[in-house]
């Protein structure tokens, strides 16, 4: 039997501690892709595993990629999101008063990384141009959310397209960022007609832009 206790100090300030941050561990996986973790029957797919239905608008892309450790080791037990507007630049599920975004497009993914070779991939839809709270348009961009064993707060950052350099060089996100140079660490390399790789560099050389949002 449990009893209250009576003898705290009546100001819990300093008592009380703060918990440390907890890392990332398989958990994740069991939980956010039951399929990829061998648990089937929870649900049909994983959720995110589609980023579209058929029949939505736009340039169908391919984008794949790999989280590497700052030796330039791919980090096997990755655990990747993207968040994006469809190809008009609406975001599924918010009013905007720009127009109805596309129904046929979720605007989210998740994919694992495969345990071998910490290679994910998605299959999208290149994004339009989103407003910046300026007003001024954003260059077409997919937001990614990353995290894995060893990140203890999941990690946030933006892939820019390489065929897209007159809205690039307008974009306010990217003008932002210093030095300039680093802002190459967001933008993907085309390797075929809609096909496109984005590695993430956790440290080391040519580490990844993070953003703190």
């Amino acid at each position: 039997m449990s009893r209250l206790r009576h003898d705290l100090p009546n100001d819990l300030n300093g008592y009380f501690k703060e918990t440390p941050s907890q890392t990332a561990g398989p958990y994740v996986h069991i939980g956010l892709t039951p399929n990829f973790s061998g648990i089937e029957g929870v649900y049909p797919e994983d959720l995110g595993r589609a980023v579209f239905d058929p029949g939505a608008q736009g340039e169908r892309v391919t984008i794949r990629g790999c989280v590497r450790d700052g030796a330039g080791t791919p980090v096997r037990d990755a655990l990747v999101e993207i968040w994006q507007a469809d190809a008009a630049g609406l975001h599924a599920g918010i009013g905007e008063p720009r127009g109805v975004a596309d129904g046929a497009f979720g605007g989210f993914g998740r994919a694992a990384a495969d345990g071998d070779t910490g290679e994910w991939m998605f299959e999208t839809l290149r994004p339009g141009r989103v407003p910046f709270k300026d007003g001024r348009l954003m260059a077409p961009h997919i937001t990614f959310w990353i995290v894995a064993r060893g990140i203890n707060i999941g990690l946030h950052t933006r892939m820019y397209f390489p065929d897209e350099a007159s809205a690039n060089a307008e974009d306010p996100v990217l003008a932002r960022i210093d030095p300039p140079a680093r802002a190459e660490t967001l933008i993907a390399a085309q390797e075929g007609p809609g096909v496109y790789r984005f590695d993430i560099r956790l440290q080391g050389e040519r580490e990844t832009v993070f953003f703190d949002i």
